[in-house]
């Protein structure tokens, strides 16, 4: 498994993986990594009133429900960002500093000057996990309602055009609970192809997805999802293939993974994004 690359990578700040930046990139360099990239899910302003929205008119303010058990609290950020560039002087292959952020245009400002201002990020992953622009932020495997899941589709196109993340993380992840595949998904997800084709965006084969399925053979995984991918691969879709690592020692082996589950298709992943 030499000579292999990962920018997708969590700690144990996000509140549902293990491990800490060290030990992720003592298994990233004894597998042979080329490049590896941390990607923990990012912070989100806690005591922002920017952010804040009107509570049914009623005039109690509140802020945006921005799931924040799964993911660092805006105080964790200096300690996760000097351990990477800590990391980053130990080993002799490069290792970047980024965050996993859904989008909302709301926080446009957030992405910009926080994450790749203040603090210096070399990316943003796009992960795109949440349907925007409410109060609420509903997880999109778990949404029936036509309406909302056209809007999750506009909301990815936007976040794609916005011109602030690096690749798509599992752009499939609509079909994690097992949603039948029909002609709105399919054109849904054809549109966030398309997008990232035009801004030259790479989407991910996500090596987590491929380890956590429980059935066998292309057609029983929910995601990666094979229609998808076909897809992918007859639009010329550029592709990267990364872990999502929540345990240090799936660094290496779950982008392998990534990496055997595209090429089926054909499909030959870029090993860098910058």
């Amino acid at each position: 498994m030499a000579g292999i690359s990962n920018f997708h990578t969590h700690t144990y700040l996000c509140g549902h993986a293990e491990g800490w930046v060290p030990d992720y990139v003592r298994v990233a360099q004894s597998a042979g990594c080329t490049a590896l990239g941390f990607s923990d899910h990012c912070p989100y302003p806690e005591q922002d009133s920017r952010f804040w929205l009107m509570d049914g008119g009623k005039g109690a303010a509140r802020g945006l429900n921005l799931w924040p058990e799964i993911r660092m609290a805006e105080a964790d950020t200096e300690d996760y960002v000097a351990a990477v560039r800590q990391a980053a002087e130990t080993v002799d292959f490069p290792v970047y500093l980024g965050f996993e952020c859904e989008y909302d245009k709301r926080l446009h400002s957030w992405y910009k000057d926080e994450l790749l201002g203040r603090w210096g990020a070399d990316y943003l992953a796009l992960g795109p996990h949440w349907v925007a622009g409410g109060q609420e932020l509903p997880y999109i495997p778990g949404v029936a309602s036509r309406k909302e899941i056209l809007r999750y589709f506009d909301g990815v196109v936007e976040a794609i055009a916005s011109g602030l993340f690096a690749f798509v993380a599992h752009p499939d992840l609509i079909m994690a609970n097992g949603r039948d595949w029909n002609s709105e998904i399919e054109a849904g997800l054809a549109a966030v192809l398309d997008a990232a084709i035009d801004c030259k965006l790479p989407v991910e084969v996500n090596g987590l997805g491929l380890a956590r399925s429980t059935q066998v053979g292309r057609a029983g995984r929910l995601y990666p999802h094979h229609k998808f991918w076909e897809l992918a691969a007859l639009r010329g879709a550029t592709v990267i293939c990364n872990s999502d690592a929540h345990q240090s020692q799936n660094t290496i082996i779950h982008a392998q993974l990534a990496r055997d589950y595209a090429a089926e298709f054909g499909l030959v992943p870029v090993e860098g994004i910058f």
